[in-house]
């Protein structure tokens, strides 16, 4: 374990969604204070409690140099490499720093990377945002599930409506509702289309 690919959760694939990658944020190592030059520091990612790959970080001057392992086969192959590191100014003072993708003939400003053999920007890897993938039911049931969670009702949008949450105006709780009811009509609807179950019976 350790190196990127020796988890069995995680696979690169140019129709994959961002959160199939591991992915590395200049915004937020720049918060934690990592960005110094000469600062080294380890950054690893689990999923259900297993290791599903690591990387060495060592800041300098302009840039980072990462250092990790990928799997090729049953072999293993040491990558280390920079990651030139861009600052802009911010319009209400300051700087903030941007990633330079170092996949060839990119040199694209971003402020993620996701790692695959090099960590590289979604462009690069063709990635999408989950809810790109979504089509009008998935997306439909997504609307439903955060209105339920913000209300505390049970999850899941066969299991009915719950009760008022505690200190919310009936105005609010009222819109709520229609909104959320509506999304699990066209929910129900569109999977009705999709399987050919009458899913209006299940509710």
């Amino acid at each position: 374990m350790g190196g990127l690919g020796s988890g069995r959760h995680w696979y690169y694939s140019a129709k994959s969604t961002i959160n199939n990658y591991h992915r590395i944020d200049v915004r937020k190592w720049c918060r934690e204070g990592l960005l110094t030059p000469g600062t080294s520091f380890n950054t690893k990612w689990f999923r259900n409690e297993e290791i599903t790959g690591s990387i060495r970080v060592l800041t300098a001057e302009k840039c980072i140099i990462l250092s990790y392992k990928v799997k090729h086969s049953d072999d293993w192959k040491d990558m280390n490499y920079p990651v030139d590191i861009e600052w802009t100014p911010c319009r209400l003072g300051g700087k903030r720093p941007w990633f330079i993708c170092p996949a060839k003939n990119c040199c694209r400003r971003v402020a993620i990377l996701y790692g695959g053999a090099i960590f590289a920007c979604r462009h690069c890897y063709r990635l999408v945002y989950p809810s790109q993938r979504e089509n009008i039911d998935d997306r439909a049931t997504r609307k439903a599930d955060k209105i339920r969670d913000r209300m505390g009702w049970e999850p899941g949008i066969l299991n009915g409506e719950g009760l008022k949450p505690k200190g919310m105006h009936w105005k609010t709780f009222r819109r709520l509702c229609f909104i959320h009811n509506e999304a699990v009509n066209i929910s129900l609807r569109e999977a009705t289309l999709r399987f050919g179950i009458n899913m209006f019976d299940l509710y």
